[in-house]
C-alpha cells in the first residue's frame, strides 16, 4: 500500500509544482511521469536494503543467483525512473520497463503460488487492488474508435487484478 501512497503522494506534488509555474511538470502525464518515477525510485531502493533477501526469495528456482538478479532489477527500475524524466529517453524507457516488468512476472507468479512475503506480509485483496489501480494510473492509452482512454484504463485495473487474483491461489 504504501507503493501506492508514494506514487498518489508524487503525482500531486509535481502536479501542485507545475500548477505553481514549474514548466516541465505543467501537465498531468508530465506529473504522472514523475509519479512514477519516485515510485520506481522508491521501490528500487528495496532492492539494496533489509528487503533485498524477500526479494531473492521470489526469484523462481531455475532463475541462478538470485540476490544478483534483485540488484540487477533494483538498478533496471532505477535507470528506468530516470529514464522517464529526461524528453529524449522517455519513449525507450517506458519501453524497457515494460518488457522489464513482464519480465519480472514469472517472480511475482512464483512468490504468489508459493507463499513468499514481503515483510512477512502475504498477497491480499488489497495488496491486489492497489497493483491493479497503479497499472490503470500509468497507462496513457490512446484514444480510438476501438475504445475510449477510460475505458482502457479500467481494462487495464480489471485485467491486471484478475491476472494477479490467479497467480495467488
Amino acid at each position: 500500500m504504501i507503493v501506492l501512497i508514494v506514487l498518489g503522494a508524487t503525482l500531486l506534488i509535481a502536479r501542485l509544482a507545475g500548477l505553481a509555474g514549474v514548466d516541465a511538470l505543467n501537465s498531468w502525464p508530465a506529473a504522472t511521469r514523475a509519479g512514477l518515477a519516485g515510485m520506481l525510485l522508491f521501490t528500487a531502493v528495496a532492492h539494496f536494503n533489509s528487503m533485498r533477501h524477500d526479494l531473492a526469495r521470489m526469484v523462481p528456482p531455475a532463475i541462478p543467483n538470485p540476490m544478483a538478479m534483485v540488484y540487477f532489477t533494483g538498478v533496471c527500475e532505477a535507470l528506468g525512473a530516470i529514464g522517464l524524466l529526461v524528453p529524449r529517453t522517455r519513449v525507450a524507457a517506458a519501453v524497457a520497463l515494460i518488457v522489464l516488468f513482464v519480465a519480472l512476472l514469472p517472480a511475482n507468479v512464483h512468490a504468489a503460488r508459493s507463499g513468499v512475503t514481503l515483510r512477512g506480509k502475504p498477497a491480499t485483496p488489497e495488496n491486489i487492488a492497489a497493483a491493479a489501480e497503479l497499472a490503470a494510473e500509468g497507462t496513457e492509452p490512446p484514444a480510438d474508435l476501438n475504445a475510449s482512454q477510460d475505458y482502457k484504463r479500467h481494462l487495464a485495473r480489471v485485467l491486471t487484478r484478475r491476472a494477479l487474483e490467479d497467480a495467488s491461489q
